[in-house]
């Protein structure tokens, strides 16, 4: 069976970067094949990843929203839209020789994703036997699990930086997985972006037999939410430096203090 795993958490936590070293840590694992899944309207994995990415879900659905009044119209006369879209929707899957990715992307028009989580919903159904891993990496929220979108989830990664409302937000995504009735192998909690100078009031938190340095508040906001610590990832400048050359992120070196420690989680959370 397809193992799924969501990562999730506040905008601006960095679950992509997290999500792109994890695709390419089952790939160099032999882990294979996987569907690699940008569920965010905000779509960056292609870039983390560093391959390119013809069509998203949301242009077509634009392309089926404004079908009707255009006269060139790609329908076909006699192909209904939806024999349209079984047709084209493997277009919007990006293959590569470990993975293969698929963008939901934003949507042009008006109205909401309804439209494109139930095309996501029915095409993984039909399709997530095939892969071995699927990794989704979703928006801000749990909107995609809460949409019943994938068939079931077996891991939950939640990304917080260092920051209590952060944390808050991971408390609240954690609670609503289980309003949802979702039953994850694990839900692993982690701390990213971490400052090396965490100020007067740096504590040692207690996790998993593990110390880690983080601020007062922040070490208060994690036992407070019930929040299980898998570990911490530290700021990199490593990856402001890829990004602002366009490089691609999981071409970091191992030795990268974000991979590095990102890659020592996994060890104990997923290869263990």
């Amino acid at each position: 069976m397809t193992e799924i795993i969501a990562i999730t958490g506040k905008g601006g936590t960095g679950k992509t970067t997290l999500s792109g070293f994890l695709i390419d840590r089952l790939a160099r694992e032999g882990l294979t094949p996987i569907l690699a899944v940008d569920a965010d309207a905000n779509a960056n994995l292609a870039d983390v990843l560093g391959v390119e990415s013809d069509i998203s879900l949301a242009e077509l659905r634009d392309t089926i929203n404004g079908a009707d009044m255009d006269e060139d119209s790609p329908i076909p006369p006699g192909v209904s839209k939806q024999e349209w879209l079984d047709s084209r929707f493997q277009t919007a899957i990006t293959e590569e020789d470990d993975y293969d990715l698929l963008i939901m992307g934003r949507t042009q028009g008006k109205g909401c994703y309804c439209f494109v989580n139930g095309l996501l919903q029915s095409h993984i159904a039909k399709y997530a036997h095939n892969y071995r891993y699927l990794v989704v990496d979703n928006e801000a929220g749990m909107e995609h699990l809460s949409r019943g979108v994938l068939p079931h989830v077996d891991r939950i990664f939640i990304v917080s930086d260092c920051s209590r409302r952060g944390v808050q937000a991971a408390g609240r995504i954690q609670e609503l997985t289980h309003e949802l009735g979702l039953t994850p192998k694990s839900i692993d909690f982690i701390v990213n972006k971490a400052p090396e100078e965490l100020g007067g009031d740096a504590v040692k938190y207690e996790a998993d037999g593990r110390a880690y340095d983080l601020s007062g508040g922040v070490a208060e906001e994690i036992a407070k939410q019930g929040l299980a610590l898998a570990g911490v990832v530290p700021a990199d400048p490593l990856v402001y430096e890829y990004d602002s050359a366009g490089r691609p992120t999981v071409t970091l070196p191992p030795d990268a203090p974000s991979r590095k420690a990102f890659d020592e989680i996994l060890n104990r959370i997923l290869f263990r």
